[in-house]
């Protein structure tokens, strides 16, 4: 089973955390494999990468004419790919090095149509001990409250998410049916929905397949983290608009938050803990600013 591995970029201030991405694909312990990278319209990312890895038998190069945005880089890579598996990451993520290994042994064991892992915080700037694991996910890492063991999910983080390509052909890549992808995040759990439709099965998560996603110091600010709740809320509405069972885990976590994981922070902050305190702040801040975007999302698609 060959597998092909898209990382996409857009920035020459990225360039350092993309080849170390690709250098990670490159040392996998799985060794029928491709890297396709995929540049946004960025010629001079574009040019350095032939410089450095053109030679490179294993690696693939695209630059799109002009900036296509998330969605459509990785789709280009999808259509580039040799592979019988498309395996997704990006340019801020570095995978351990059986991540690919861990994902076929999920294909074999389960005759799976796509597979995702677990995705592990890499502080850049140190630890941001006030951002409450259970919301994890609005930093790209794998949060308090996700499936722990190996099974069927809905989706897992684009950065660590695999499918085959016959499917992903069959179904026409992501796409977001005209709500505007400026704004909706999480865009591969409409794609993944669509997926659990079509075969019946949803994805295969394997928590020993690992990436590990760069924190930068911007993503740990207290304003960025609501504004990201804000948007997410509005994407989960915007996904309720395209798969309408979409939101069945979202509902189960949203349980967890309320009947659990806030009594336990308040408790916390009860007994002392001054950091527990802050994390029970932020969860029902962040709580409250996904809520508005779902609001503001019921408003703009009634």
């Amino acid at each position: 089973m060959k597998v092909s591995v898209v990382i996409p970029t857009y920035s020459m201030d990225r360039y350092g955390d993309m080849t170390e991405c690709l250098d990670a694909v490159l040392s996998q312990t799985y060794e029928n494999i491709e890297a396709i990278v995929v540049v946004d319209g960025n010629t001079d990312v574009y040019d350095r990468l032939e410089e450095e890895y053109g030679d490179t038998e294993k690696v693939t190069t695209f630059c799109s004419r002009e900036r296509v945005g998330p969605i459509s880089r990785g789709n280009m890579g999808g259509v580039l790919a040799d592979g019988d598996v498309i395996a997704l990451t990006d340019d801020d993520a570095v995978p351990e090095d059986d991540w690919v290994e861990r994902l076929v042994e999920m294909y074999d064991k389960y005759d799976a149509v796509a597979v995702g892992g677990r995705m592990e915080p890499e502080w850049v700037s140190g630890k941001a001990e006030y951002i409450p694991e259970e919301f994890y996910w609005l930093i790209g890492a794998t949060h308090r409250g996700f499936q722990e063991e190996e099974g069927e999910v809905r989706n897992t983080f684009g950065a660590n998410l695999s499918f085959r390509k016959d499917a992903f052909m069959e179904l026409g890549g992501i796409k977001l049916g005209g709500i505007s992808n400026s704004s909706i995040q999480g865009r591969e759990s409409e794609f993944c929905a669509r997926l659990r439709d079509e075969y019946g099965q949803g994805v295969i998560y394997n928590p020993d397949a690992v990436v590990y996603h760069k924190i930068y110091h911007y993503r740990t600010g207290v304003w960025w983290l609501h504004r990201r709740a804000f948007w997410q809320g509005y994407s989960k509405r915007g996904m309720e608009k395209l798969v309408p069972d979409a939101s069945d885990e979202e509902s189960e976590f949203l349980r967890k938050l309320i009947f659990s994981y806030l009594p336990e922070r308040l408790r916390g902050a009860l007994r002392g803990s001054k950091t527990e305190a802050k994390k029970f702040v932020m969860l029902l801040t962040l709580t409250a600013c996904v809520g508005f975007g779902y609001l503001y999302g019921l408003l703009r698609w009634r």
